[in-house]
């Protein structure tokens, strides 16, 4: 946990938050600025600052954030008719908070090209 870290406040339970999913590894929570009908944030519990900085040693845990999001999706009723991930990295990618997080965002249709 980083001191300075929302999302790790969050998972500690510092700072209050709509918990969808919540497992030894992995939490979900629902975005407070959502950008679309569904917007959860899937997060590890281990602070990694940007997935850029992610090691060999996560490989297992960012296969399950993907899962445990896929299986989020489904139980938001979003996967049939589509959804997107994001990750943002660093300044140019958007990232404002520096822990991981991967955005499922659904429910409505989606325009492209993103950003």
């Amino acid at each position: 946990m980083a001191d300075d870290c929302l999302f790790c406040k969050i998972i500690a339970g510092e700072i209050p938050s709509e918990e969808v999913y919540s497992d030894d590894d992995v939490y979900a929570f629902r975005d407070i600025s959502p950008a679309a009908p569904t917007h959860i944030q899937v997060i590890p519990k281990k602070h990694i600052p940007s997935i850029d900085d992610a090691t060999e040693e996560d490989e297992a845990l960012l296969g399950k954030l993907i899962l445990r999001a896929n299986e989020i999706a489904h139980k938001e009723g979003i996967a049939e008719d589509g959804f997107r991930y994001v990750i943002n990295t660093r300044g140019h990618g958007c990232q404002t908070v520096f822990h991981i997080h991967l955005h499922i965002i659904g429910g409505r249709q989606m325009g492209w090209p993103p950003g």
